[in-house]
């Protein structure tokens, strides 16, 4: 990827993260600036900025009215795949993982990233975008944020090379402990249709996850867009009656893609993931 290309990705990052702070603060249905404004706040070009809002309109996130402007769109479903009390076992995806870097800097982290970090908008993060590769095929776009106090002296090698998680905790001290990961239908926009080598709009993954260490420290946010087409994650289901005199009442709730009412409620259901699910290497 040419430096051009590599700055474009870049700015609509910056230029996303700027629309999804504001949402944050809006309400479904509210307005979001014009695109003369946003432009000139965030010195930016109108097709720059089209761009990233075309990505946003794509995903569910914005919905563009014509001749009135842009909003927020309905909220979107949530549903938790494992509650606390259930068990869930991610293995290893199958292939192998390599990394090739598309961005490596030092940036502040800006409202949105900050606010899930916990840091200041001024304070310094690692931004990181990276291509992931399987057996050599382009798999997913990942831009890694990271709190730079954390790794003043994270290398290029360690981001394309090895289990970035055992970089953190061997070389930086970082012991990351768990992390909350969220999942949805997505499509690829232009610019990511040309890295993974796929037509435009295809379907993808979207994952955002933020990860904490043995401190409950946040050290990490991540969101990736992963091939619809190549890329897929299995649950299996396991029912499991109680056992006798145990008077526990199953939590009310559904089970992704299983109406409510489908078990008996007297059935405790385990999920655990099986399959062509990824854990950051």
């Amino acid at each position: 990827m040419s430096a051009g290309e590599s700055g474009a990705v870049l700015k609509r990052e910056r230029v996303r993260d700027h629309i999804l702070g504001l949402m944050e603060s809006l309400s479904p249905g509210d307005a979001i600036p014009s695109e003369r404004s946003l432009c000139a706040a965030l010195e930016v070009s109108r097709p720059t900025l089209r761009t990233a809002v075309d990505e946003l309109v794509a995903a569910g996130l914005l919905v563009r009215e014509h001749g009135r402007g842009m909003f927020v769109a309905p909220e979107k479903i949530t549903q938790e795949l494992v509650p606390d009390h259930r068990t869930m076992v991610a293995p290893r995806a199958s292939g192998a993982w390599t990394s090739r870097l598309l961005e490596f800097t030092t940036i502040a982290a800006g409202a949105r990233v900050g606010r899930k970090l916990h840091l200041s908008p001024a304070a310094d993060i690692v931004y990181v975008a990276r291509l992931r590769l399987v057996d050599g095929v382009p798999m997913a776009i990942e831009h890694l944020h990271i709190p730079a106090v954390l790794v003043p002296a994270l290398t290029a090698r360690e981001l394309e090379a090895g289990d970035l998680y055992e970089h953190l905790h061997d070389r930086h001290g970082v012991r990351v402990s768990e992390a909350l990961q969220t999942i949805e239908p997505t499509v690829v926009s232009q610019a990511e249709a040309k890295i993974l080598g796929v037509p435009h709009l295809s379907p993808a993954l979207l994952f955002e996850r933020l990860t904490s260490d043995t401190e409950g420290r946040a050290v990490e946010y991540v969101h990736s867009v992963y091939r619809g087409d190549r890329y897929r994650i299995t649950t299996r289901l396991t029912l499991d009656g109680p056992a006798p005199g145990d008077d526990r009442a199953t939590p009310a709730g559904a089970i992704p893609g299983i109406p409510p009412g489908a078990f008996p409620r007297r059935d405790t259901v385990v999920l655990t993931a099986h399959g062509d699910v990824h854990t950051d290497r």
